[in-house]
């Protein structure tokens, strides 16, 4: 889904990316044929989006571009697929990027008839246009009174050229030559609605749906009814044939069943019940294959098979997510790759992040799952088990036992569920002595390890169970835990702290192992909820005064209070590493909290208030879940590819409201240059050389650089050769000749003379370098960022030669070495590079120690330079004691 401009900025941290678990909705599927890759395609709506799937393997070809509103009706021929939404339609190529936009409608559009290289299309007034597709011109336009012919379907008869058929809720039916615009028959109908129209295989024959459930086979070349059928379940929603031979037409209805009706015989041959648990909003017959597509409001798109001897279809392929909203949501595992999702429809299903064909459902949870296999009831409705309303998970021993608690809407009873087998459990975990009907369960919690379940009551009792065996071990209190209902139970991750949070206010921490009490804190108002994170043993409990309150388990004391929320706290969540606290309420609003400086740093409004959170345990999603949707929602977390500045956000921040992601992953709107304000807290800091004139600042300069260099002799030591270099043995064809006409051996020149000295004249040889020259005018001008800017991009070694030239016997001066001796000074006065004066006034004094008690200039600078480095040590010394003193207090007090 493409974001808006204005929620580019809606939130800092958490970005749409992308929705999971929506398949269907209540608009008919549309099925197209691709003469290239010879396959047939299916197309569901979901929302404000379609999905392409590939029939033969079911599996998601493309999603479409999001559209401005929830898409109304669809249609598609051989090359496009077009999409209502409000009084628009659309025409989408390639089954992804708009090409064709048609704008003209005053009403909503209903209904879409592709027409050769035109496309008819309806709208609630009963207005009728028919359009070119390539030029987006109209060209014709028909206008029905609704009182007398409302417009419910449309039809091109085979073979009927330049012909439509139009059927009314008043029940009669009109065939018009669009091209000639005149009305060529009025059909007078059976007096009940028309709700769907199709084409039967053979020509002049098309079978018409009523209202009343009947289905009218009727030849409109003569008028004559060739054969009825009715079915009892309410008004007929779609109608198809089978062309692969055999002589059936399948029927859908708004219970959710099938008629399957020979046409030979003119019977009923075959019921489809429960194909869908909501009305069926279209079904297909694949051209010349014996399978039946159906969608429906349900959330599923099922393919059936019918390959038996008596003609029934069975479950072939489907795709399916949740038929109502959702209660529950938690990341499975710690890979971040699996979301668990609890529904009102009673299904525990699994929701993959990375692709489709990951997605697994657990099924309904039975009261009695032996006696459902024994009698092989064909009905489970009435030993199905309610909602669930909370559950937790750990996969530590999923291979070897059930690793899911799950608590049911009014049961007392708690129900195991195995990830690994896709199933509901061998146990129903619930007290033997309490036999009232009014108590129920409301809190469960999962060791880490996986062993033990803890469940709270209504009644207040909390029970211990053992996951692998179901046995009951212990509870909790003499009596009971709490005097209040039991709002939420946690467990440390190491099983030696139960926490439970009941509805009189009170938090009590409890021994795990001889579940004695060990503490008890009073809290300002009722907890509504609890949330533990065990790495760092910070626990957040929402209250019912729409406050969040987050304890330290290890103190047992409050350490961070949030307040801002204007509704009930539906969920929380932590991020990964504990630092965030995620909160989601009923003022449709999810913030932030950032837990160590204890500010709000995010905050957004959503359309629709948010029910559950989860986040990643890779930290890279944020999961959401909300009211009346049916979807899982995806939110990318930006700080982690991007600059996300985590200022606390100002008591009058108004907060944005974020559209909900689609189905297609986030694509973001290239926004123009001159539209785009930088924001100055998105800025990037630019730290300066030093932040206080009374700071001690280190240079950035590495360690390579300063550290070694009074320990550069040993160095070159350690780096010389053993044995000098031997020069090998002349071979006589290399031996050296005398250049001329006659060839002659060159001899070896001795050198005889004793009085040339080999030692070198420096004095004629030296010439000052860039440096000296540098300091002699700072002598001058009493500046020395140019010296120091050289020595900085110096190595060791050339450090070490310019230190040496100073004094006078290497081409120096005293009036340089004094000039050195400044520039130490000023280092030291702005208190910057402190190292590098340290490390250069160490070489200097290693180098020329024996020069400086003979020059009193130099002397009387080594006395004021000696003042100032033993003030400054000071300084950092007593610095140093006062951190290493608080440093040794916080490690071994007991706090």
């Amino acid at each position: 889904m493409e974001r808006s401009v204005e929620g580019c900025t809606a939130s800092a941290l958490f970005a749409g990316f992308r929705a999971l678990g929506l398949f269907s909705n209540d608009i008919p599927h549309v099925v197209r044929f691709s003469s290239l890759k010879r396959r047939f395609y299916v197309t569901t709506c979901v929302g404000k989006s379609f999905h392409t799937y590939d029939v033969q393997k079911l599996s998601l070809v493309s999603v479409s571009n999001s559209v401005p509103q929830d898409i109304c009706c669809m249609a598609a021929d051989g090359r496009l697929v077009f999409a209502a939404y409000g009084n628009i339609f659309s025409a989408f190529a390639r089954n992804k990027e708009i090409v064709h936009t048609f704008k003209g409608h005053k009403a909503d559009i209903h209904l879409l008839q592709p027409f050769g290289d035109h496309i008819i299309s309806v709208d609630a007034d009963s207005v009728l246009i028919i359009w070119h597709i390539y030029s987006e011109e109209e060209y014709l336009q028909l206008t029905f009174d609704k009182s007398v012919f409302r417009i419910s379907a449309i039809l091109h008869p085979s073979t009927y050229l330049n012909k439509i058929l139009l059927g009314s809720e008043q029940g009669s039916l009109q065939l018009w030559n669009v091209k000639s615009n005149k009305l060529l028959y009025t059909f007078p109908g059976w007096k009940v609605g028309v709700t769907a129209l199709q084409q039967a295989p053979a020509v002049d024959v098309v079978a018409v749906g009523l209202m009343s459930g009947q289905v009218i086979i009727h030849n409109i070349k003569f008028d004559e009814t060739l054969m009825k059928f009715h079915q009892d379940w309410g008004p007929i929603t779609s109608i198809s044939f089978r062309t692969d031979g055999h002589p059936i037409m399948a029927a859908g209805s708004p219970c959710g069943h099938i008629g399957l009706w020979d046409l030979e015989d003119k019977k009923l041959i075959n019921q489809m019940r429960n194909a869908h648990s909501t009305a069926i909003a279209g079904l297909t017959f694949l051209h010349r294959e014996p399978l039946l597509v159906t969608n429906g409001a349900d959330n599923a798109l099922r393919i059936w098979i019918f390959d038996g001897p008596t003609g029934e279809g069975r479950l072939l392929r489907f795709r399916m997510g949740h038929s109502a909203p959702l209660t529950r949501i938690r990341y499975y595992g710690q890979n971040g790759q699996q979301i668990l999702s609890a529904s009102q429809d009673g299904t525990l299903q699994s929701f993959s992040t990375i692709h489709e064909k990951f997605n697994k459902s657990l099924g309904h949870g039975l009261i009695n799952k032996k006696r459902v296999k024994r009698k092989g009831l064909q009905n489970t409705m009435s030993v199905r088990l309610p909602p669930i309303t909370k559950f937790a998970a750990e996969e530590a021993r999923e291979s070897d036992w059930d690793g899911i608690i799950a608590c049911h809407q009014g049961k007392l009873s708690c129900s195991t569920w195995n990830y690994q087998r896709s199933t509901i459990g061998a146990y129903f975990l619930k007290p033997k002595e309490l036999k009232t009907d009014d108590i129920t369960a409301t809190a469960v919690d999962i060791t880490s390890c996986g062993n033990f379940a803890i469940i709270g009551l209504s009644s207040g009792t909390v029970d211990v169970y053992n996951m692998q065996s179901g046995i009951h071990r212990g509870s909790f209190g003499k009596d009971q835990a709490h005097k209040g209902s039991i709002r939420g139970v946690a467990v440390d991750g190491l099983n030696q702290l139960i926490i439970t949070a009941g509805s009189e206010g009170l938090l009590k921490f409890w021994n795990f192992k001889n579940k004695s009490l060990i503490h008890s804190v009073s809290l300002d108002s009722s907890p509504n909820m609890m949330l533990l994170h065990r790495d760092s043993g910070i626990l957040g409990l929402a209250l019912d005064d729409f406050s969040i309150s987050v304890l330290d388990i290890e103190t047992r004391k409050i350490v961070r209070e949030f307040s801002g929320h204007q509704g009930q706290i539906n969920d929380m969540a932590f991020s990964p590493d504990g630092r965030w606290l995620i909160s989601a309420a009923m003022d449709c609003s999810i913030r932030t909290w950032d837990l160590p400086s204890g500010c709000l740093i995010d905050c957004f409004l959503l359309d629709s208030a948010p029910l559950n959170v989860t986040m990643s345990p890779t930290g890279d999603f944020l999961a959401t879940s909300h009211v009346d949707h049916l979807g899982i929602y995806l939110w990318s977390n930006i700080s982690l590819y991007s600059v996300v500045s985590l200022r606390p956000l100002p008591t009058d921040y108004v907060p944005s409201v974020v559209m909900l992601p689609g189905t297609c992953q986030t694509q973001d709107i290239d926004i123009p240059e001159e539209n785009v304000e930088p924001s100055d807290e998105m800025i990037e800091y630019d730290s300066p050389e030093q932040l206080n004139e009374q700071l001690v600042t280190l240079s950035l300069l590495p360690e390579s650089r300063w550290k070694n260099l009074l320990n550069l002799d040993v160095i070159k030591k350690k780096n010389k050769p053993k044995e000098p270099p031997k020069v090998p043995k002349s071979a006589p064809f290399f031996i050296p000749t005398v250049p001329g006409l006659v060839p002659r051996y060159a001899t070896s020149e001795q050198n005889n003379d004793p009085q040339q000295s080999k030692v070198v004249n420096l004095g004629i040889l030296a010439q000052k370098s860039d440096f000296c020259l540098k300091l002699e005018e700072g002598l001058i001008n009493n500046k020395y960022e140019a010296p120091l800017n050289l020595l900085k991009e110096m190595g060791p070694s050339g450090i070490e030669t310019e230190l040496r030239n100073l004094s006078p016997d290497c081409g120096g001066s005293i009036e340089v070495m004094q000039s050195f001796l400044k520039m130490i000074e000023m280092m030291l006065d702005r208190k910057r590079d402190f190292e590098l004066a340290q490390a250069y006034l160490a070489l200097f004094l290693k180098l020329h120690l024996k020069i400086l008690p003979s020059e009193p200039v130099l002397l009387e600078e080594m006395t004021k330079l000696s003042s100032q480095v033993e003030e400054s040590w000071i300084n950092l010394q007593s610095l140093f004691n006062q951190s290493m003193c608080v440093l040794n207090y916080i490690k071994s007090a007991l706090l």
